[in-house]
């Protein structure tokens, strides 16, 4: 008889992991399976490639910006409650997507209706993980979540490319519409945390996180064509300044007053977004830290590399996708066979060579690209970069959720999911930024020391692109060149230059992600040495 309950039990387990496995997958699909169709989705919605990127940052931006507000809302609703509304706002997201005919229905459908939906679920995965499953499961049972996402992250440039390629990238949000109506058939077996009485949402708050988020990760985005400090030729100023500085310090100030603000409603005992005294968790600070950075590199990486193989070397989306293969199998190979063979391994030692492990194939990578280059010399680096990469998600989840008592799992869920958007906004908004500005940088240094190409035409070329040289293919450039009438000597000279100056471009975004990846380390001192099983959780610091 108690086998038999043992067994139900264990068939119940797995089929609540299933539940909101599936969801975190499906929540990290969306953050990288776009990024090997960029150029498709842009031709067929009559955009740019600026454009997509846009639309990438948004929906990354309104999940940084609102996730504290879905993790009170769970505590408010219940986080089971949450969990499923979030499902039917992301599906109804996920279709307006799959039939959107322009840009604007895009962002609509993906980065808001989406993204919304997801600011109910992410953090209610993690408080719903706790309430299922008893402490000696949680450590596994959150590294398996993890792995979920890691599995997504790996699996989305493939599953793009394929459906890009030979039918469309419309239906990949086709499908995840029916993966949500399968998890809210699943949902049902799922241990509820309960609405929690007299929780109210703190509008003021709420209101002071999403500016303050929002305008930090603005300010990276349009500091690509306006400038950061110094702004370009056309762009607009603000005192002297271009408008991404003020963004960025505006942000600041306004995240410094809404942790001022929600410091003075605890201290009344009113309810707020979130507690601060979490903040002061040294570990916690370190799980959250560590995840922003993780997930700022890997969007960066994952909008680099497959800018390098479809505009530079011409690539069709799945062949982009088989390319990343090696990063997403060491991915996922880490992120998963970690915790099995090495359940005790130290977290902070795991996530400390995670970081070096990136940091090592990302320098590899910026030594290794050239114009001359094929899709092969970027394997040994991607297999590198992945296995940091799933390193670091096989702890990072157990480390931030083990730093606090059960209770406060939802506002830890919140925090940590806020630090891995903030992350995956900056690292694609500043990516592009950087390679679009030594991408112009290198273009007019390469045009004015050409004899082929006449002085006019590169004063003229200097003037019409002084806000920003588009990312373009040869082909592409050529026929534009063609169409003007240019010379066929000056149009050659031309594509040369735009091919060394793509390459330097791509080359100085990889090398600003490699840099953070070594200032990732500082972020690491508060991981612990021990596994989280193996000590009893901390106590925050009273408010």
């Amino acid at each position: 008889m108690a086998k038999t309950k043992t067994r139900r039990e264990s068939r119940a387990g797995k089929s609540v992991l299933l539940t909101l496995a599936t969801g975190q997958f499906v929540m990290a699909l969306d953050t990288t399976v776009m990024n090997t169709a960029i150029a498709t989705v842009a031709k067929d919605l009559g955009t740019t490639v600026t454009g997509i990127q846009t639309a990438i940052t948004l929906y990354t931006l309104v999940m940084a910006s609102l996730m504290i507000t879905g993790g009170k809302l769970g505590e408010m609703l219940g986080r089971k409650r949450a969990f499923s509304i979030g499902c039917v706002v992301y599906a109804c997201g996920s279709l307006t997507t799959a039939l959107a005919p322009n840009l604007v229905v895009l962002i609509i459908g993906w980065s808001f209706l989406e993204g919304l939906g997801a600011v109910l679920i992410m953090p209610a995965i993690v408080a719903l993980v706790a309430s299922n499953f008893g402490k000696p499961e949680r450590p596994r049972a959150y590294g398996l979540v993890a792995a979920a996402g890691a599995i997504a992250a790996a699996l989305g440039p493939v599953i793009g490319g394929a459906f890009t390629t030979y039918a469309s990238w419309r239906w990949v949000f086709a499908g995840e519409v029916l993966i949500v109506l399968v998890i809210l058939v699943l949902v049902r077996r799922v241990n509820d945390t309960p609405a929690e009485e007299g929780t109210r949402l703190d509008l003021g708050g709420t209101a002071m996180s999403a500016l303050g988020l929002g305008m930090i990760v603005l300010g990276v985005l349009v500091s690509g064509s306006w400038g950061f400090v110094q702004p370009k030729p056309g762009a607009p100023t603000w005192l002297g300044l271009s408008p991404g500085i003020w963004l960025v310090l505006a942000g600041g100030v306004m995240s410094a007053a809404f942790l001022a603000w929600e410091k003075r409603r605890v201290t009344r005992h009113e309810s707020g977004l979130v507690d601060p005294a979490l903040l002061r968790v040294r570990q916690l600070r370190s799980g959250v830290g560590s995840f922003l950075f993780m997930f700022l590199v890997q969007a960066g990486v994952f909008f680099t590399i497959p800018l390098f193989l479809s505009v530079a070397l011409g690539l069709s989306a799945v062949e982009t996708g088989i390319r990343l293969l090696p990063l997403s199998l060491m991915l996922l190979l880490f992120a998963v066979g970690i915790p099995k063979l090495r359940p005790d391994a130290s977290p902070r030692r795991v996530v400390r060579l995670g970081f070096v492990a990136v940091f090592a194939g990302i320098v590899l990578l910026v030594v290794l690209l050239d114009v001359s280059a094929g899709p092969k010399i970027i394997t040994w680096p991607l297999l590198l970069t992945g296995a940091g990469l799933g390193a670091l998600a096989s702890q990072l989840g157990s480390v931030t959720v083990s730093s606090v008592p059960d209770e406060m799992s939802g506002q830890v869920g919140g925090l940590q999911n806020t630090g891995t958007q903030l992350g995956a906004s900056i690292g694609t908004a500043l990516a592009g930024a950087v390679v679009i500005s030594a991408l112009t940088a290198s273009f007019f240094a390469g045009i004015q020391d050409n004899p082929d190409v006449p002085a006019d035409l590169a004063s003229q070329a200097q003037t019409q692109l002084s806000s920003g040289v588009p990312i373009l293919s040869d082909n592409q450039l050529r026929v534009t060149l063609d169409n003007a009438d240019v010379p066929p000597a000056t149009a050659d000279a031309v594509v040369a230059t735009n091919a060394q100056s793509r390459i330097a471009g791509l080359r100085s975004a990889l090398a600003v992600l490699a840099m953070l990846t070594l200032l990732a380390l500082v972020a690491t001192g508060g991981i612990p040495r021990e596994q989280p099983g193996a000590r009893p959780k901390p106590t925050p610091p009273p408010g």
